[in-house]
């Protein structure tokens, strides 16, 4: 299956003052294969090395960070002849040994021709664990779940995702049956790689979902062998309140709910080790929409959301036919599912610095609003084809000189206030931001 990242892949390896490579992502989201993919395709030849459990690996960078006598042991551990700019070095898992994270500063600074590439699954915990970190010398990509688009190539091939992506948005109704049956077979599996190959490729149901429940099982290990053994149970409270947190109203994630008169700073380096490890996302209120949002960030107040919506699905052990079949998932879950998934797609479209606004005073929200450029983009997310949007209305009325986004199940249309992007196509925000 092709991924978006493989792009900007290609972009690395030909910039001038290229760096080693960190790619991120969450466990099974598909960086080892999207890597060695890369190496296959673009290089001559690749030195792949897992870092895992590999003594042998552990040595190289147990002495010093003389780069000619590692590049020597890589080519030797490898079997792979190592040449600058032909050769792709692939260190994977490397958050297994802090002195190889350590050693990317020095093939940044005194091997600058070799083409570098590392992943781990929880390298973001490592960073912030005390290893020592080459800041300023290494460049940064984070692979993400596949997103609508990637799904509905491997699935139906490049003309539909084309024809998505470049047509004039209110010419979509064209697709639009076909494209919301997509959207709900992609709500069932998400993006995970795994989950989708096995869908594609005939599997029943029950056997995706089993695939999904091994990822969240191997998630579960992972915070068991890796995690501080002072907050493990809190991080495991964290991670099963998250769905039931999304599916009630409440406009900030609530510690109560987890323990009664639990607070926040009980919780911080739970959530921080989730956020780290890529398996959530979090969300940040902010108390004033206006440029720029950072400034007006509410440490206080936060959304927490799962990676992927097909993991959320298996989570909270959602029937497929409720899914795939009629509105009820949209129903009775009031819009978490829906929430999820577009905050998935307006990631993978490289927005991310993502907040949602809740104003005490008035009960006022917005699902979103991120800033593009020097314009505020306030989007309300809807379940349903039901248009009503009384909170959006609302604070477009008392800040006339913004337009809302309103993403639903409902078909393109602009109107004077807003414009209503259909679900299957939050890809193309910023067309719609652009055209307003």
């Amino acid at each position: 299956m092709n991924r978006k990242l493989y792009l900007s892949l290609l972009d690395w390896k030909n910039k001038k003052n290229r760096k080693p490579l960190i790619l991120k992502g969450a466990r099974q989201s598909g960086k080892t294969w999207l890597l060695k993919e890369f190496g296959k395709n673009e290089y001559e030849n690749t030195a792949y090395i897992n870092c895992h459990h590999n003594p042998q690996a552990e040595e190289i960078f147990r002495s010093d960070f003389n780069m000619e006598r590692i590049i020597r042991s890589i080519s030797a551990l490898t079997e792979q002849d190592i040449y600058p700019e032909k050769t792709l070095i692939i260190l994977d898992e490397i958050q297994e040994i802090p002195n190889a994270i350590a050693s990317l500063k020095y093939f940044c600074e005194d091997a600058g021709e070799y083409h570098v590439a590392v992943a781990g699954s929880l390298l973001g915990f490592a960073i912030h664990s005390g290893v020592s970190f080459p800041v300023g010398k290494v460049n940064h990509l984070t692979l993400y779940p596949l997103d609508f688009e990637e799904y509905l190539e491997a699935k139906s091939g490049i003309q539909t995702v084309n024809f998505l992506k470049k047509e004039k948005l209110e010419d979509l109704h064209h697709l639009h049956e076909k494209l919301i049956e997509h959207l709900r077979e992609y709500y069932f599996t998400g993006g995970m790689p795994e989950v989708v190959s096995s869908f594609l490729s005939g599997a029943q149901l029950r056997e995706v979902r089993e695939i999904q429940k091994q990822i969240l099982s191997d998630y579960t290990d992972d915070i068991s062998k890796h995690a501080d053994d002072k907050i493990i149970t809190r991080i495991h409270q964290v991670w099963n309140s998250i769905p039931q947190q999304l599916a009630k109203d409440n406009y900030k994630f609530l510690f109560g709910d987890i323990k009664k008169g639990a607070r926040a700073g009980d919780f911080e380096l739970a959530i921080q080790w989730l956020v780290d490890a890529g398996i959530i996302y979090r969300i940040p209120r902010v108390n004033k929409v206006a440029v720029p949002l950072k400034f007006y960030e509410d440490f206080s107040g936060y959304k927490l959301y799962p990676l992927d919506c097909g993991l959320m699905g298996a989570m909270v052990d959602a029937p497929a036919s409720e899914i795939l079949i009629g509105n009820n998932i949209f129903i009775e879950y009031k819009g978490a599912f829906t929430e999820q998934f577009v905050l998935q797609q307006l990631l993978s479209t490289g927005i991310e610095s993502i907040y949602y606004y809740y104003a005490n005073n008035s009960r006022q929200e917005l699902d979103y609003v991120f800033q593009l450029d020097n314009k505020i983009v306030p989007v309300e997310v809807k379940p349903e084809d039901n248009l009503k949007s009384k909170s959006l209305k609302q604070f477009i009325t008392d800040n006339p000189d913004y337009r809302g986004i309103r993403i639903s199940m409902s078909g393109y249309r602009v109107q004077e206030w807003m414009t209503n992007l259909p679900l299957y196509a939050v890809s193309r925000i910023r067309d719609s931001v652009i055209n307003i």
